[in-house]
């Protein structure tokens, strides 16, 4: 966004996990297009990664508009659901809500590992946080969202469709775009319209970790899957911009309970990643 004008004025947006990477990115983006934006996630203090939700929220605060930031853990349900009456109570409706909030540094463990090398318990680190942890804030969200136009974004994979990375991460994107299509069904006689994104391969502060090379590429190898220079990785504001897009749309409704690739909604609405480029790289 340019920072001049403000599509999203007046808008109230939720992202779950939003002290770093993707859901950072969207955050920030859904700030500079002028919403108020409810960062959520566990971290108050920098660890291993950078990044809090407070940050977060003050980054936000410098693009234009409004930050405020809750720690919440969304594996648990009570804390999600205090999360909406605190918005309830503040706006009585939701605009947005982007499920984002995901285990990566759990899930990286297990990258590349045939089926019998992954422990159920990564099964259950998975579909706790990727999976049941959407199912709870959507539904909790779901009496603000239905006061308007709301918009819900499920941060999916093409793993849904295609083998990335193990069984279990397949399995439980597979299963988060199944969500995408019945909560579409549900919601198919009001103006709430619910989608997936894909994007492609995004250079978070998980990723940044990894060095150049003697020639300044940065490569990634995905066991099984190929190697990657990361200086062509998506920027996580990318994602961001593909949110600001469908939120600005009123005629998202079409797109409704389907999975959409971030790169394809940046060819239909005329966006690009922040150096310019509409990268490729799923």
């Amino acid at each position: 966004m340019s920072g001049t004008t403000f599509p999203l004025k007046n808008r109230i947006a939720v992202v779950t996990g939003a002290s770093r990477g993707i859901g950072k990115g969207i955050a920030l983006e859904l700030g500079a297009a002028g919403a108020t934006v409810y960062v959520t996630g566990r971290s108050q203090q920098p660890g291993a990664l950078p990044g809090t939700v407070q940050e977060t929220a003050e980054q936000i605060g410098e693009l234009g508009g409004t930050g405020v930031p809750v720690v919440c853990d969304h594996g648990d349900d009570a804390a999600t659901s205090r999360l909406f009456e605190q918005i309830g109570d503040a706006h009585g409706r939701l605009d947005v809500l982007v499920n984002n909030v995901y285990n990566s540094p759990a899930a990286a463990r297990w990258l590349g590992r045939k089926f019998w090398e992954v422990p159920p318990k990564a099964w259950d680190e998975t579909f706790d946080i990727g999976v049941r942890s959407h199912y709870a804030a959507s539904v909790y969200a779901a009496p603000l969202l239905l006061q308007g136009s709301g918009l819900i974004v499920n941060v999916s994979s093409p793993g849904s469709v295609r083998y990335m990375h193990n069984a279990v991460y397949g399995v439980a994107k597979t299963a988060l775009d199944r969500m995408t299509a019945d909560f579409a069904h549900d919601l198919a006689d009001t103006d709430v319209t619910v989608v997936s994104i894909w994007p492609g391969i995004v250079n978070t502060e998980l990723l940044q970790l990894v060095p150049a090379d003697d020639q300044g590429n940065r490569i990634v190898t995905l066991p099984g899957e190929g190697s990657f220079d990361l200086n062509l990785a998506e920027s996580p504001r990318f994602a961001g911009r593909a949110v600001v897009a469908l939120a600005a749309d009123t005629d998202r409704k079409k797109r409704s309970g389907a999975a959409w690739k971030v790169a394809d909604l940046a060819d239909a609405y005329g966006f690009t990643d922040l150096d310019g480029r509409v990268p490729r790289n799923d």
